[in-house]
Formats: structure tokens, C-alpha cells, sequence
């Protein structure tokens, strides 16, 4: 056989092999190695040789180590991880290879001290701490994708790997204010706005004298004040976004080349308060094939408010992508023995595939040398390695049901610019997106985080909760898809503001409001208005009334509505006189309600169950209160008692319990903080 044509085989053996090994149902249970911190390799290999006999099939390496590779400028030094690479792969473990490109080595910061960060104060910071570079410098990115460039061509191949993570954390780290950024800034505003005249308007900089004769008078708009230059402050914190943004595609493109059959992840903690930034860019690209996050609950058995709130994140990283999910890291310090196995089960109904501890060994040094691992400080394994142990010898008893797809027929708009222009209000938008999609949690119902513009929405119910930013194309998508059928639900401090950031000198909602039904006038504060309150409410309390029942709620403000041929169907009525608070209006073939409140549990509790049923919404499965459950495919069921109480699931079929190999006849039982995984027969 001639040697191309065996070449040619090769190469469609080798394609083959990597579609079949990424495309395989696996659930991976492993760990978060750090092999730099000691390159001894019988260490290692007695580190591997533990991880095999407690069935992990996946480790995560290299973040947070770009000087491991390159430990001085172009001086690279890989021979040490080849030899860890090669352990991995004749171990049967599979890799995610993180490119570290942040933080970035001390060598670097002093060959180019642009790359420094500088405070608010223009006090230049040295980087004793993780995350202190400006990701935006150009010296910076020439270097960091030279470094993932090596380091992609490097492994590309390499039989061990399944994914190179981007990053880490994108979202932290504090942002720079450097000269260097100035004049950044400043080019990212010629380009957006072609001249002054137009960055005038957009930035209403004839209020206080601020207005600009040139582009080099522009300063970076520190606030120093809650309502400080919010047009420009949200102009510049698109332009920190744009900047993350546009190397993490950089960094994937590199990967692309290099490593077309690698899959690619991250560890997406994009909302950061320190960073926040727009990772729905990426998330709608398709080019990140592995969301992933940090999935950190907390220690605690007993309560499941950490759980709830982890779980939120992996639904607003993994938007609408219907590929599976990643935890790349996940809780050991010193979860309360069984935690991390409840926690592990909570995910998988989210369509989690892996759940990778953070970390293998208790660290020895540095800023986290007191986290501990699932192996002490001298090696020892401890009780946590017994827990993942235990989560990966129940996980192969039922990968082949899972990743579990996400069936949702609701979305919970979710809007970058929004949750920077509701910083000076009562609620940002994050918290009523999570208010949101706490409802559905609690009703063990799928949802989806979508950003709107991006969307295709295609969903019975789209939930608006405070997206304080309403531009043109968000406003058209919503108008359509009211007017093709579906049905909305805004909450207050909802198109407030043009995409300038700019209240709406028109009718509010702005470019809203006929489809509504509806003019928004202005709102109240609760605690002033209750001076009056016909009911003796003190502070923040209020009354409304839906459907005949009331219900208290607390609230800072609430909307004054002026029903413009909508239908009252909810009004205060705890105050002097009663207030429209919930209208309905119909709008061409369906329906949009607006709610003159923040988005709470029980705001909005009834209303979406009558939705629910109304519009056809397929609900959770049905089980007692504490019980999470999803319904994986037409015979399989997944169950996880959150509760200290055991809980009976009725069943009028027999059913077969593969994760504990028994038979059920009917009812069964659930054991307190135990899962459970059926078929029916």
C-alpha cells in the first residue's frame, strides 16, 4: 500500500476515533491537578495510581501555570509534561489542558510594565495577586497567544486530551485604568461613534458642561457618585467587555487551528463583580463546545440555598447551547460528609457531565495553601476521596442516560447592558433573572437564561425581569414574538433606557408600551407611601391582590401604571387607594403582561402557575416538596431527596432502581439528602 494512501487511513482512523471518543454518553468524575507544584514523577504516578482505584476518568491541569511552560521569554520547557501526559493517557484518565494564559508570569510583567494593572487612583499595582494584568494591552495578548499557540501545537495530538480550557475566571481581576487603556478607549470610541457630534448625543454631555471638542479630552468615567455618567460608564464597560471578549476568541481560534478535534471549555465565572462582562458573545458563538464553571455550593448538607445558586450559574453560562456541560471544578474543602455526592446529583438535572474536585491535594503554599483537596497535605487520601470515589462508581452505573438534555419551554432573558445600568436601583437585573429562574427550580421545570437579541426564541412563555436597556432589536424580537403568539412577562425597571443608556423621553416601557397596553408614569417609594397605608404597613411591606387572593411581599418601589386598553389583573392594595400592579394586554396573537414590581417567588408564583396551564407548559414530574426531579427520557427518571426528611414518590407502575439494583412494585421511598434513578417498566 502506497505510504500516502496509509497516511490518508490513518488520518480517518484517527477523526473517527476522536468523533466516537467525544461523542460517547460518559459521565467523568475526576480532578484538579496540579503537577507543577511538584514534578516528581513517582509522586505522580502514585497520584495516578489513586485516582484509578477510585474510578476518576478525567483531571484538569495547567491553569493558573503559564511559567511552568515558559518559565522565562521564549524559553519553553515541556519535556517535564510530556512524561505527566503520557502517565495520564496510559492510565486511561482523559485531560483538559488549560492554557493559562492569565496570570502572566513576572518576566513578562517587568519586560512590558504596560501590562500593569492601575487603579482608579492611577496607582500602578504590583501583581502580588492572581488576575493582575490588563487583558486588553497588546504586548499582553502577543505573548499570551504565542504561549497558547506552543502549548496547542504541543498537545493538539496528544491521545490524552479531550479539551484546552480558555482561561480561567475571565470575569475576575480588577479592570485597568492605565494611560495605555485611555487611548484604547478612546479608539474604541471613534470606531463606534465615527465623530464627536454623535458620542455628544449619545453621552448628553451637554448636562454638567461635560461636553467634548476633542477626543482626547475623554477620561475613563470612574463614578464617584451612585448615578455618575451612566452613559459613559456603560460605554466603558462594553469596551472592557469587547476587550475579554475579543482574546478569548483569539485564544479559540488558536485551538481551532492547532487542535481541530479538541473540544473546547472554560471555567466561565464571566459575572465577577469585579470584571462583569457580556460572555453571551461566546456563549451564542458555538465555538466554546464545553461550558463550563467552577460549581462551588458551599459545605452545607442541610440547606440547599448554595445548591440553588450554583446551579443558576451553570444556566447563565450555558444560555442556549445543547451541548453538554461542564463542571470543571468542584467542591471538596470540608463539605459536610455526603454533600458533594447531593451536590453531583443536583447537576446532572441541569445537563452537567462532569464533576472535577477542586483540588486533588490540599495545596502546600501560596494564596489557597489552606483549601483541602481529597488528599491531605502528605498524600494521604481522606474522606473526600472516599465521596468522589463512591460518585464515581454510581455515575458508571448510569452514564449511559446521561448528558440530560435540557427540554425548555420557558426563557429568562438575561442582558449584559442591563446589569450595568441597574446598579443604582433596589434590584439589579442578576438578582431578578435569579428570582426568575428560582420559580422554575422549585417546580422542578427546565428553563433557559436567553439573551434576547441573540435568541431565536422559541419558547411558549419569555420572562423580561428588570432588562433596564431596551434597543431597537430587543424591542422588535419581543414585539414579534407577542405578536406570533407567545406570551411575555416584564418586571419593573424594564425598558427604562435606551441602548445609550439614556432614560426613554417617550411613553414607558419604552418603544414597548403599545404592546403592553400600558404608560408607565413613574414609580413610588413603599416605605414613604405606607406613611398612608390603609393597613399599618411599616417600611418596605406591601399588599396586592391577584385573582381574589392577597399576598404580602416586600418591595423599595413599585410602578405607577396607567392601563392604556390593557386589563388590571393584579393591584395594590395595601396603600391609600389601590394601584394597578399586574396589567394583561393582547397584542396581535398573544399576550403581554406587565408586573409593576421586582421579580419575587411570590409576585410571581401564581401568575406562572395559571401560565403553566394555560399555555400548555409541560410540568416537572411530580413529587414532594423537597425533591428535585427530571424526567430523563421516556422511561427513566432521576430523583434527589434535598430534604432531612425521607420522602415517598408515588408510582402507580413497577419500576426497577438502577442505581441500587432493586425492584419497586409501586410507592417508594427516598432516604434523606439520597438520590435515586429509575426505570419503568
Amino acid at each position: 500500500m502506497k505510504p500516502n494512501k496509509i497516511r490518508i487511513l490513518l488520518l480517518v482512523a484517527i477523526s473517527l476515533f476522536f468523533s466516537f471518543a467525544l461523542n460517547a454518553q460518559v459521565l467523568y468524575v475526576g480532578a484538579n491537578y496540579h503537577p507543577h507544584d511538584d514534578k516528581n514523577l513517582e509522586k505522580i504516578k502514585s497520584d495516578i495510581q489513586l485516582m484509578k482505584a477510585a474510578g476518576l476518568n478525567a483531571v484538569r491541569m495547567g491553569h493558573l501555570a503559564w511559567d511552568s511552560y515558559e518559565p522565562s521569554d521564549g524559553q519553553f520547557d515541556f519535556e517535564w509534561f510530556d512524561k505527566v501526559m503520557d502517565m495520564m493517557n496510559q492510565a486511561g484518565i482523559k485531560v483538559i489542558l488549560d492554557i493559562a494564559v492569565r496570570p502572566a508570569p513576572m518576566w513578562l510583567h517587568y519586560k512590558y510594565p504596560s501590562i500593569d494593572v492601575v487603579d482608579k487612583n492611577s496607582d500602578v499595582q504590583y501583581p502580588n495577586h492572581r488576575y493582575m494584568e490588563d487583558i486588553g494591552d497588546p504586548m499582553y495578548q502577543q505573548y499570551a497567544l504565542r504561549f497558547a499557540d506552543a502549548l496547542t501545537k504541543r498537545y493538539g495530538k496528544h491521545p490524552a486530551l479531550v479539551a484546552f480550557g480558555v482561561d480561567n475566571e475571565s470575569g475576575d481581576g480588577p479592570i485597568s485604568y492605565s494611560e495605555t487603556a485611555k487611548r484604547r478607549f478612546i479608539v474604541w470610541l471613534r470606531n463606534k461613534y465615527s465623530n464627536l457630534d454623535n458620542l455628544n448625543k449619545a453621552w448628553a454631555t451637554q448636562r454638567w458642561s461635560r461636553r467634548f471638542n476633542q477626543f482626547e479630552e475623554i477620561g475613563f468615567p470612574v463614578a464617584t457618585h451612585t448615578n455618575d455618567v451612566p452613559e459613559r460608564m456603560l460605554d466603558f464597560r462594553r469596551f472592557v467587555s469587547d476587550e475579554i471578549n475579543q482574546f478569548l476568541f483569539k485564544v479559540i481560534d488558536k485551538i481551532n487551528t492547532n487542535a481541530p478535534n479538541a473540544l473546547v471549555n472554560t471555567n466561565a465565572w464571566y459575572y465577577s463583580p469585579l470584571k462583569y462582562f457580556d460572555y453571551s458573545q461566546i456563549a451564542y458563538s458555538g465555538k466554546m463546545t464545553r461550558e463550563g464553571c467552577g460549581f462551588y455550593p458551599g459545605t452545607t448538607l442541610t440547606t440547599n440555598w448554595g445548591v440553588m445558586n450554583a446551579l443558576f450559574g451553570i444556566s447563565r453560562i450555558q444560555f442556549e447551547s445543547t451541548n453538554p456541560f461542564w463542571c470543571s471544578e468542584f467542591t471538596t474543602m470540608t463539605a459536610v460528609p455526603n454533600a458533594i455526592r447531593k451536590q453531583a446529583y443536583s447537576t446532572l438535572m441541569y445537563g452537567n457531565q462532569m464533576v472535577c474536585g477542586w483540588t486533588w491535594q490540599s495545596m502546600h503554599s501560596g494564596e489557597e495553601q489552606y483549601l483541602e483537596g481529597m488528599v491531605d497535605w502528605d498524600g494521604i487520601p481522606n474522606r473526600k476521596y472516599d465521596e468522589y470515589k463512591k460518585i464515581a462508581t454510581e455515575f458508571k452505573k448510569i452514564e449511559k442516560y446521561f448528558p440530560y438534555k435540557v427540554q425548555s419551554e420557558v426563557a429568562l432573558a438575561f442582558s449584559f447592558p442591563s446589569q450595568i445600568a441597574s446598579s443604582s436601583f433596589p434590584e439589579q437585573q442578576e438578582n431578578q433573572l435569579q428570582a426568575c429562574y428560582n420559580l422554575f427550580y422549585f417546580r422542578n421545570m427546565d428553563s433557559r437564561v436567553v439573551e434576547i437579541s441573540r435568541s431565536p426564541l422559541n419558547y411558549k412563555l419569555l420572562i423580561v425581569p428588570g432588562v433596564t436597556v431596551m434597543d431597537e432589536t430587543t424591542a422588535t424580537k419581543i414585539r414579534d414574538f407577542v405578536k406570533n403568539g407567545g406570551t411575555v412577562i416584564m418586571t419593573s425597571n424594564s425598558a427604562v433606557v435606551d441602548e445609550t443608556g439614556k432614560v426613554f423621553a417617550s411613553t414607558h416601557p419604552g418603544r414597548l408600551s403599545d404592546v403592553f397596553g400600558i404608560r408607565v408614569g413613574s414609580f413610588e417609594e413603599t416605605e414613604t407611601i405606607n406613611e398612608i397605608s390603609r393597613k399599618s404597613y411599616k417600611g418596605k411591606k406591601i399588599e396586592f391582590t391577584y385573582k381574589g387572593k392577597a399576598i404580602d411581599t416586600e418591595s423599595a418601589r413599585f410602578d405607577i401604571i396607567d392601563p392604556k386598553g390593557a386589563e388590571v389583573i393584579g393591584n395594590l392594595t395595601s396603600l391609600d387607594k389601590d394601584y394597578p400592579i399586574i396589567t394583561s394586554n393582547k397584542y396581535g396573537k398573544g399576550r403581554a403582561i406587565y408586573v409593576g414590581l421586582p421579580a419575587k417567588g411570590e409576585v410571581l408564583g401564581s401568575l406562572i402557575d395559571d401560565l403553566i396551564v394555560e399555555l400548555g407548559i409541560k410540568k416537572g414530574p411530580e413529587v414532594p416538596s423537597g425533591v428535585m426531579a427530571r424526567q430523563i427520557d421516556k422511561n427513566h427518571f432521576l430523583y434527589l431527596n434535598v430534604s432531612r426528611e425521607p420522602k415517598e414518590i408515588k408510582m402507580s407502575s413497577k419500576a426497577k432502581s438502577i442505581l441500587f439494583d432493586k425492584d419497586y412494585s409501586g410507592n417508594f421511598t427516598i432516604a434523606p439528602y439520597e438520590p435515586e434513578f429509575i426505570e419503568i417498566k
